[in-house]
């Protein structure tokens, strides 16, 4: 056995504190369970293994991948455990506990400049060029997560775990987009089930591209890369809400002092989305979100340092 084996199955817990007194019941799953602290440990998995078991990586082959953080240290984990080097293209925009994990995982790191800390579309662009030409070296393999539909494999047990803890009782589940990955392999699962269950997207406020909007700079690291990204499945999504970063770190902010449970930006804009579906359906109604990984990827970020 070895700490692979330790990915999934974590936790579900009920939103009490934060959760407003009329609507459905919210329940969260704790993703920060995973071995590195993120969801991401369930993709990083399931691409780097598939990868292996049909030769388009092979032994001493170096993975590169670009990444706002928490893939990075999930790759990088993998590759630790299963004897591949890594290089990763990252960024400053990013938490500088982010880019110390990967390093501390053995990763190499090449930083892109962003514009003043924040997202955007072109610095995602730049950090896929970068990774391109990395990509082009012999003894390579580019994970290329955007455009790799082995990272969807990676989510369909995270659909099957939410249906076994909630005992099937479940009408929506709610999730942030970044690759869409995650959205569509939990909504590929849950519709197996209950092929009527609503599916809920959650996007930037300031690049609301899913809604039709201009693509803007943001601070919700992970997700809103600023286009509609290649493995977004418009087909399985109900609905999309847009939520203000500044909403999203008071959220993340308000779960750790109401509900005890230290998760990152996305997190908190799940969990208002969550509860503006909750409103919605109504009592009775059962959402489930993600917090998608710990609050200690963001101590020295304005989400919690001098608060």
């Amino acid at each position: 056995m070895n700490v692979l084996q330790a990915i999934g199955n974590t936790s579900m817990v009920q939103l009490r504190s934060v959760v407003p007194p009329t609507g459905g019941r919210i329940f969260a799953k704790l993703e920060w369970e995973n071995p590195t602290g993120s969801m991401k440990d369930r993709m990083a998995q399931a691409v780097i293994t598939r990868a292996a078991e049909d030769g388009r990586l092979r032994p001493g082959d170096t993975v590169v991948e670009y990444t706002g953080g928490s893939t990075g240290a999930s790759l990088a984990m993998v590759c630790a455990v299963q004897g591949y080097p890594i290089h990763i293209v990252s960024s400053d925009a990013f938490s500088p506990e982010k880019l110390d994990q990967m390093a501390a995982f053995g990763a190499r790191l090449t930083l892109v400049p962003s514009e003043g800390g924040r997202t955007t579309r072109k610095l995602i662009l730049d950090m896929i060029e970068a990774a391109r030409r990395l990509s082009q070296a012999p003894g390579v393999y580019w994970t290329d997560q955007l455009n790799n539909s082995d990272s969807i494999a990676g989510y369909l047990a995270l659909g099957d775990e939410i249906w076994r803890q909630t005992n099937g009782e479940i009408d929506a589940f709610v999730h942030c987009v970044g690759t869409a990955a995650s959205l569509r392999g939990v909504a590929t699962a849950l519709k197996r089930y209950k092929p009527d269950i609503k599916i809920i997207a959650v996007e930037p406020a300031e690049s609301s591209v899913l809604l039709g909007g201009q693509s803007g700079p943001h601070k919700i690291e992970g997700v809103g890369i600023g286009y509609t990204p290649p493995l977004w499945d418009p087909a399985l999504v109900d609905d999309i809400i847009p939520v203000p970063t500044d909403d999203a770190k008071a959220m993340a902010r308000r779960l750790a002092r109401e509900e005890g449970l230290f998760a990152g930006t996305s997190s908190g804009a799940n969990v208002i989305a969550a509860i503006h579906i909750a409103q919605r359906l109504g009592a009775g109604s059962q959402v489930v979100t993600l917090l998608a990984d710990s609050g200690l990827k963001y101590l020295n970020t304005d989400v919690y340092r001098g608060r």
